[in-house]
């Protein structure tokens, strides 16, 4: 009993795990994402497509939209930072405003 229990958790341990390939490709895919989001309000901005003045604005409007949705706090006093909104406590990762 105690191997099949032992079988079980490592077979879900690895489903779990993802190689450095799998974690660059996935890296690569939100890149072409952002890209595909962003670049053409940056090329209406008169930027040169696939440039780096073009690269920037499009990391810097992905900034800007992911800021205005809210991210992901990993503070561990939770939304005491916020301006006044929010307790204050809580302690983990938690969705910010």
């Amino acid at each position: 009993m105690r191997a099949v229990i032992l079988t079980i958790a490592s077979t879900f341990c690895l489903l779990g795990c993802t190689t450095p390939e799998q974690k660059a490709m996935q890296q690569q895919a939100e890149m072409d994402r952002t890209m595909a989001e962003y670049g053409p309000a940056c090329t209406q901005l008169g930027h040169a497509p696939n440039s780096d003045p073009w690269r920037n604005c499009v990391l810097q409007l992905s900034a800007q939209n992911g800021g205005a949705r809210g991210g992901v706090s990993t503070s561990i006093f939770g939304s005491f930072g916020s301006w006044g909104r929010g307790s204050g406590v809580g302690i983990g990762i938690g969705v910010g405003r």
